[in-house]
């Protein structure tokens, strides 16, 4: 079967940016939907009529990727508001209570430093304005489920910006997989 704006594709791929460093590795085949909210426009277009068995390399420009660096996403917040157990890295929902009421409040925020007094919260995709190199091997192809249409997603959401896990892997002693800050 070849891929078609509605069906799923099986992937794995490795992510490097333009001088080669190695920014993410997908090793196991991961399910996404095509015609969905799983994928970057640019990826689905790159992958339309292959097949399992195909590589298919890319370069995304910050434009058809994650866009262009907004240093005005950036915000330095008192360290007090934020939890006592926090790491460069982690990601927020929106800024938490008591914080700038001008961010944007349906944007991920990442920790990006971390003073005494002070946190820099970075509104920006942790991949915004780098252009990207991908290699994806296609692993299978198989037609949409309906109800998979209908949700427009798998949940995988690897190119969508993150904290929590979808509602199906909630709840007590769920640990979501993988790290979130990248995808």
């Amino acid at each position: 079967m070849k891929i078609n704006q509605q069906c799923v594709v099986a992937l794995t791929w490795t992510l490097k940016d333009t001088l080669g460093e190695e920014l993410d590795v997908l090793e196991e085949p991961v399910e996404f939907l095509m015609g969905g909210n799983d994928l970057l426009a640019k990826i689905e277009e790159a992958l339309l009529n292959h097949s399992a068995g195909d590589t298919v390399e890319l370069q995304l420009e910050p434009v058809d990727g994650f866009g262009d660096y907004d240093d005005r996403l950036l915000f330095l917040e008192p360290r007090h508001l934020l939890p006592d157990e926090l790491e460069e890295g982690m990601g927020f929902e929106g800024l938490p209570e008591g914080c700038n009421p001008a961010a944007p409040k349906d944007r991920l925020y990442f920790v990006s430093d971390i003073y005494p007094e002070h946190v820099v919260l970075d509104g920006n995709h942790p991949l915004a304005g780098i252009a990207l190199r991908i290699v994806m091997k296609v692993h299978a192809v198989r037609e949409a489920e309906e109800g998979e249409i209908g949700r427009g997603t798998l949940g995988t959401g690897f190119f969508r910006m993150e904290v929590d896990a979808p509602d199906e892997l909630q709840g007590p002693g769920i640990t979501p997989p993988g790290p979130r800050t990248l995808h």
